[in-house]
């Protein structure tokens, strides 16, 4: 059976050597006679496995040796309560910029447990730009600073981070993780959904400064509390196992392809082959100011919900799927995430194409 091109936000596509590799020890993991799925989460074989899967995220990322890796449970969702329960609990003040849907439901949570405001908005033209602060944007007694850093739904990315002095600095990096290099040192706090480029769903990989930790307020449910998962190994109860183990096969490909400088690359050149045909298409339109632009997600339109809808139906027929984009945009969405081979690209480009030229 043909594999056709994923286009998905999320859960997206996977490397095929890793699908294949897990294929292969689906039944009988290195010898051990039995599946990572059947696994217990105590046995040597299985804290080999994490042992590994923190590794590669420390070496990929550069990880200082003062921040903790944790495994989590609940996407990325779960986390807009479990940051101001861990970390709003100085002042009871957070900032929040808000550049698109999920910054925004993250700030809506955070506001249940204390002062949280927004300093940066970009709703006035639906997310299509990333809001730009400066330091004195933020109150100095802010308990952290929080954003999103590239916007799955709307085609953003940030392109500077922002500076917030002293002030603490969270990151959810959910579509973006693992596809470019991060100053890890730069931020409290980055962590994000696995389901885009590290993982199927079900795990979220948070990477948080040790100082950041032990603050949780008493009424933090025990499985919300990150000092708890650290303390624990991220084994105070059963983890996302085979997730996990999944996550480890995809660090071991990025870091065989020549880690995150030769991922970027990669990523680049299959933007640019998307973002210059649109920018030179007569019936295709980018949605995002050109200098926000994410190597990773690529909303478009035709200006015609119908003609959207005829390209959207057609392309998945010639094997490009899940091109229907948000809702609150429109039109469609191209995810080209890590796994995303050039190929698929260039081949949604000639297809683009050759649908502009017969319904020009």
């Amino acid at each position: 059976m043909a594999r056709v091109y994923n286009f998905s936000a999320g859960p997206s596509m996977l490397p095929e050597s890793v699908l294949n590799l897990a294929a292969a020890e689906m039944l009988d993991y290195k010898g051990s006679g039995q599946s990572v799925m059947e696994m217990s989460h105590r046995s040597k074989e299985y804290q080999a496995i994490i042992d590994e899967a923190e590794s590669l995220v420390r070496e990929i990322y550069n990880v200082p040796d003062n921040y903790k890796v944790l495994f989590l449970h609940g996407g990325a969702s779960t986390q807009f309560a479990a940051i101001p329960l861990n970390f709003m609990n100085g002042s009871g003040k957070a900032d929040y910029i808000v550049s698109g849907q999920w910054a925004k439901k993250a700030y809506e949570e955070a506001c249940k447990y204390g002062d949280a405001q927004v300093v940066a908005n970009s709703v006035d033209k639906t997310y299509s730009y990333f809001p730009k602060t400066k330091r004195e944007d933020f109150r100095p007694d802010a308990d952290y600073v929080y954003f999103c850093m590239n916007n799955t739904i709307y085609g953003t990315i940030a392109k500077d981070i922002p500076d917030t002095g002293d002030i603490p600095l969270i990151a959810d990096v959910s579509s973006c993780f693992f596809s470019e290099p991060l100053d890890i040192s730069k931020f409290a706090v980055v962590y994000g959904g696995a389901q885009k480029n590290v993982a199927p769903a079900g795990l979220v990989i948070a990477i948080v400064r040790e100082d950041m930790l032990g603050k949780a307020r008493d009424i933090t449910p025990t499985m919300l509390n990150w000092q708890v998962h650290a303390d624990n190994g991220s084994m105070y109860n059963t983890p996302a196992c085979y997730i996990i183990y999944m996550c480890k096969l995809v660090l071991e490909w990025i870091k065989k392809l020549g880690g995150l400088e030769a991922m970027k690359e990669h990523n680049e050149a299959k933007a640019k082959i998307l973002y210059d045909y649109l920018d030179s298409s007569n019936m295709f339109k980018g949605t995002v100011v050109p200098e926000d632009r994410s190597l990773m997600n690529v909303p478009f339109v035709t200006g015609d919900k119908e003609l959207d809808a005829k390209f959207v139906k057609e392309a998945a027929e010639a094997g490009f799927i899940n091109l229907k984009g948000h809702r609150t945009v429109g039109g469609m969405r191209a995810s080209i995430y890590n796994a995303m081979p050039i190929e698929g690209v260039e081949k949604l480009v000639a297809f683009m194409k050759k649908f502009e030229t017969e319904n020009a």
